[in-house]
């Protein structure tokens, strides 16, 4: 692998932030074995499976990394947490630039097929019944993904607010505090819940909800497009598109880094 490609998967900023919450490397109980190899060859070949779908068993060889390490190392890597404390960890350092906006969040989520099952998949109702899972995602008032989750598509939306809301990490500000709470959260009439009004307002959240049968959800279009673009953002991902983990928590693991990478271009914009 070129020191170019590697570079252009994992910047050298990125793995500045990742490489001190990589869980150190155990050798196995059987013994013996070469020695480990590099972290940054292991998380490269991670991102180019989350950006192109490659199946683990066809990752190019000029990434230096066996299918069954990179596998073994990613599922090692989302047990110990990392993906959600990198997400966290790049947020911290948008939150010291002011560059996350608490003036409102915003929640949507969308769906896609889960081609061999596995945890939190169901029958998805807008495509024919299909297995399937539900992506859901909270950003901040631009966008930006704060939050994500995973959930089986017959989930209801309304029923991923409270954890999605609750899972908001606490964010460095440039000034004060951290800060953990939007002023407001902007959602359409999936959410529309007395309970969920009520619950948000003892946060001191305003809900902007809009109501069933009396408002139309295009009054929230001037705000909606913006997490509807983080999801597209997301998709550009390839491996989110459709899943193929069993597992829940691999999906999810992805989820999280493909929130991070975006969060980190924000970052690198910042800088320019």
């Amino acid at each position: 692998m070129t020191v170019e490609l590697e570079r252009d998967l994992v910047p050298d900023g990125l793995w500045e932030i990742a490489e001190p919450l990589i869980p150190p490397f155990r050798l196995r109980r059987q013994g013996g074995g070469t020695a480990p190899l590099a972290d940054r060859k292991v998380f490269t070949a991670i991102v180019y499976a989350l950006t192109t779908s490659c199946a683990w068993r066809r990752l190019p060889p000029c990434f230096g990394v066996s299918p069954a390490t990179a596998h073994r190392r990613f599922t090692a890597w989302a047990r110990a947490g990392l993906w959600p404390r990198l997400h966290a960890a790049v947020l911290n350092r948008l939150g010291a630039a002011g560059a996350v906006g608490w003036s409102a969040a915003l929640v949507d989520s969308a769906s896609v097929r889960a081609k061999k099952g596995g945890e939190l998949v169901g029958p998805n109702p807008v495509d024919r019944g299909k297995p399937g899972s539900k992506l859901h995602v909270l950003t901040d008032a631009e966008g930006l993904p704060l939050v994500t989750a995973v959930s089986a598509a017959n989930t209801h939306d309304s029923l991923a607010l409270k954890p999605l809301v609750k899972a908001i990490p606490a964010v460095r500000s440039r000034r004060g505090p951290r800060r953990r709470r939007p002023a407001k959260l902007r959602a359409d009439k999936g959410y529309d819940y007395p309970e969920l009004r009520r619950w948000l307002r003892d946060r001191n959240i305003t809900p902007k909800i809009a109501r069933r049968g009396i408002e139309s959800s295009e009054r929230l279009g001037r705000y909606r497009w913006k997490v509807e673009r983080s999801i597209s953002w997301l998709f550009n991902y390839r491996r989110l598109t459709v899943r193929y983990e069993c597992k829940s928590r691999h999906f999810a693991a992805f989820l999280s880094l493909a929130a991070t990478l975006i969060c980190y271009r924000k970052l690198v914009r910042l800088a320019t």
